[in-house]
């Protein structure tokens, strides 16, 4: 069983169906012994990175997150999912991330002509060891939305990168984490390849 954390915010349902249509089972929960014995979690997210935080930890599900975590449990951060494990981002100054990896999160450049936000499919080119990404095409396409990325400080961890006026990480790996910036739930087959291999990795914790 794979919680899918409900903080108030996020793109719950399109997770929940993408997980179904893999035959996994799932649950949408805030309920912190649920999430405590779950094969693995998925934390999604949309919106703004300091009002999702304040949800998650006034709930204090930050804490949850973060022992499950350490406790090897698999992990999967969707978008503003993945920016959250992180310290601090530009779009909301103060506002304290779950710190999990250290960097931060920043803008897009706005000089260098792009659109922002930056909407649509666009190519990885990802590491061949992670295994979030087996079965993949190297510069498989998958679906963005976003106007910040992450900037991860321990270059190790990032799993996949993506070029858009300036190449960004697009994707980090450690252990038992993953996180991506993209919307697996979003991105057709090949979105459904990596739920499908992170349901795998669940099945093998248990």
């Amino acid at each position: 069983m794979i919680s899918i954390i409900d903080y108030g915010a996020g793109n719950i349902e399109s997770v929940r169906k993408a997980l179904h249509y893999t035959g996994c089972e799932c649950r949408v929960t805030a309920d912190k012994e649920l999430i405590n014995s779950s094969n693995g979690i998925i934390l999604p997210g949309v919106g703004s990175f300091g009002d999702c935080v304040n949800q998650i930890t006034a709930s204090g599900l930050d804490v949850t997150i973060k022992e499950n975590i350490v406790n090897g449990k698999p992990f999967l951060g969707i978008c503003l999912g993945f920016q959250m494990l992180f310290s601090e981002s530009e779009e909301s100054p103060g506002a304290e991330g779950l710190s999990v990896f250290g960097g931060k999160v920043v803008r897009f450049d706005e000089s260098l002509g792009n659109k922002i936000p930056h909407i649509g499919w666009n190519n990885i080119e990802f590491n061949e060891q992670c295994p979030l990404f087996t079965g993949l095409s190297q510069n498989s396409y998958v679906y963005f939305v976003h106007s910040y990325y992450v900037s991860a400080a321990d270059s190790s961890i990032v799993s996949a990168v993506t070029e858009y006026g300036e190449t960004f990480h697009s994707a980090v790996w450690s252990g038992n984490v993953f996180a991506t910036q993209f919307h697996p739930e979003k991105s057709g087959s090949v979105g459904i390849t990596m739920l499908r291999n992170f349901t795998k990795i669940c099945k093998e914790e248990i």
